[in-house]
């Protein structure tokens, strides 16, 4: 007779906190003790308050900025690695430094495979992310790596329009799979695509949009919003275009610098984001337009499926995995 699988230890570290509570909630499981410090000098200390020894751990922890979440994680799969931990798999819902997955000039780095680096030197035994940026840095990895994707949330929250009224639009040509993976979970809608020039890595300069939107409701999706300078031009481009109604999707919200002006001020009506970034409330306040979509549910039902040994593939094709939804927004987990 098989023996049931030991208990699983859930860790996190201070990126998103809010998040890891409401993935300790859905697993039924306490995030386990980390004690963190730091010396004078600022350097990161922690120690695990509980003992790991042949366990199996999980770790979540977003690597967006500022570089010490990234720290913080590296330090504490070394920790438990040398406490003797049986196998480490490590969740990060955003991963950090992905947008450099490839030279395109001399002298340029790949950050995406020097992290993945980092992570199995450190001890990782298997990686969970949440919508990377180029699905190739699974590649970069030589241990078990999923990429979960938050396109089967953001397809239930708009399966209640008809298809044929809705047009998916793909704020660039590198994003058109992805515009295609929400397309195909809701028949009948169509694509289109934007074509952008940019003035730097961080600036859109002009934006044509290939594809018919005249009354419809245009749904644009993406992976990252960090200044939403593409999402305000696009916006107004399919605004001028005909769209009666505009919404926009995209897992990772970083707003950085004015992305809450720029949203405030574009044509959409209403923005979904995930909370694999802990977004400062300040910032949501200030944009009304802004609707959080937990991971929790997808990341929690993943974990449970690991540790299992349960198909993790079920997942990626249902967004209501034994009659249980992974669809929730935000202000529904904490009632």
């Amino acid at each position: 007779m098989r023996n049931s699988p030991p208990a699983l230890l859930f860790f996190s570290g201070n990126s998103n906190m809010n998040l890891a509570l409401k993935v300790s909630k859905y697993l039924g499981v306490p995030i386990a003790g980390m004690t963190f410090e730091r010396f004078q000098d600022g350097e990161i200390h922690l120690k695990s308050e509980v003992s790991v020894r042949g366990q199996e751990i999980y770790i979540m922890q977003s690597t967006n900025p500022p570089s010490d979440n990234l720290f913080e994680l590296l330090i504490m799969i070394d920790a438990l690695k040398r406490a003797s931990a049986e196998k480490i798999t490590v969740i990060i819902p955003y991963f950090g430094y992905a947008r450099q997955d490839r030279k395109t000039q001399g002298r340029e780095p790949i950050t995406a495979r020097l992290i993945a680096n980092l992570i199995e030197t450190a001890g990782a035994n298997r990686v969970i992310s949440i919508d990377l940026h180029a699905g190739q840095i699974q590649g970069f990895f030589d241990i078990p790596s999923d990429n979960l994707t938050a396109v089967l949330l953001f397809a239930q929250a708009f399966k209640q329009i008809p298809a044929e009224d809705l047009v998916i639009v793909s704020p660039d040509v590198g994003g058109v799979n992805r515009a295609k993976n929400l397309s195909n979970l809701l028949p009948g809608s169509h694509l289109a695509i934007c074509s952008k020039s940019r003035m730097s890595k961080d600036k859109v300069d002009d934006i044509k949009l290939i594809g018919e939107v005249k009354d419809k409701i245009a749904i644009i999706i993406d992976d990252i919003i960090s200044t939403a300078s593409t999402l305000q031009l696009a916006s107004h481009e399919i605004k001028n275009q005909g769209s009666k109604e505009i919404y926009a999707c995209a897992t990772h919200g970083m707003l950085v610098g004015s992305a809450i002006d720029k949203l405030n001020h574009s044509a959409i009506d209403k923005v979904l984001v995930t909370d694999s970034i802990q977004i400062d409330p300040l910032k949501l306040a200030a944009c009304p337009k802004i609707k959080i979509v937990t991971v929790a549910p997808l990341i929690g039902e993943v974990i449970n499926r690991i540790h299992n040994n349960a198909s993790v593939s079920e997942v990626f094709e249902e967004a209501d995995v034994n009659g249980v939804s992974l669809f929730v927004f935000d202000n529904e987990v904490n009632n």
